[in-house]
């Protein structure tokens, strides 16, 4: 049976949505009443599992599922052994270096050498800082990053943007974007390779429903 991992969170509904028009039914994970993490598509075909989307690519990568949906930002920072099948085209977001907005910095090479960077994304912040061959202490937090240059704990933070409001309403401002992000389809890359459960021609279907907008 084919199982896919879905993301908890914001990429859920359109996940779902994207699944539906390939005959993949698994809308009972958006009933508020519903508390499994683990339930069957209308066909019996295929199972789903609700997980964390920084999980979906463990998942994926260990075999328990064969095709999952995450953000690339997911993928860029834990950099998981798994196929990378399509960009799905929705979930768009930006990751940025953002500081606070009454601070004399115009660019991230204005950073003084060792300063403080705050971030959920440690390892995409350090590949970014010596990429500019600048030197820098991350400190990793787990939430509410903007709290790092508020407090003085951080000159500045990489996070996740999507609309830039809760920077804002944190005075705070971006400087520079490392890259942008949308939601991924990728599968296991043995079952991929011998195509079990017809993985090849669902993820040829997908790539077809993407390219004109779920």
């Amino acid at each position: 049976m084919l199982t896919v991992a879905l993301p908890k969170g914001e990429l859920l509904k359109n996940s779902i949505r994207l699944l539906q028009s390939v005959g993949l039914d698994f809308s009972a994970f958006l009933d508020s009443g519903n508390r499994q993490l683990q339930i069957l598509d209308a066909s019996g075909q295929a199972k789903g599992l609700l997980v964390r989307a920084q999980d979906v690519p463990v998942y994926v990568e260990y075999g328990q599922a064969q095709l999952g949906i995450v953000g690339y930002d997911v993928l860029r920072e834990k950099q998981p052994q798994v196929a990378h099948l399509v960009d799905l085209q929705f979930g768009y977001c930006r990751m940025s270096v953002a500081v606070k907005a009454s601070s004399p910095y115009k660019s991230p090479l204005d950073f003084s050498p060792h300063c403080r960077i705050a971030s959920k994304y440690v390892n995409c912040a350090r590949e970014y800082f010596q990429s500019l061959d600048l030197p820098v202490e991350i400190v990793p937090l787990s939430g509410s990053v903007e709290l790092g240059p508020i407090t003085g704990m951080s000159e500045a933070i990489v996070d996740l943007v999507s609309t830039g409001r809760t920077l804002r309403e944190n005075g705070l401002i971006e400087l520079e974007t490392l890259y942008h992000s949308t939601a991924r389809l990728i599968g296991h890359p043995l079952s991929y390779r011998i195509n079990t459960g017809n993985l090849c021609e669902l993820s040829a279907k997908l790539r077809e429903v993407a390219l004109v907008g779920v």
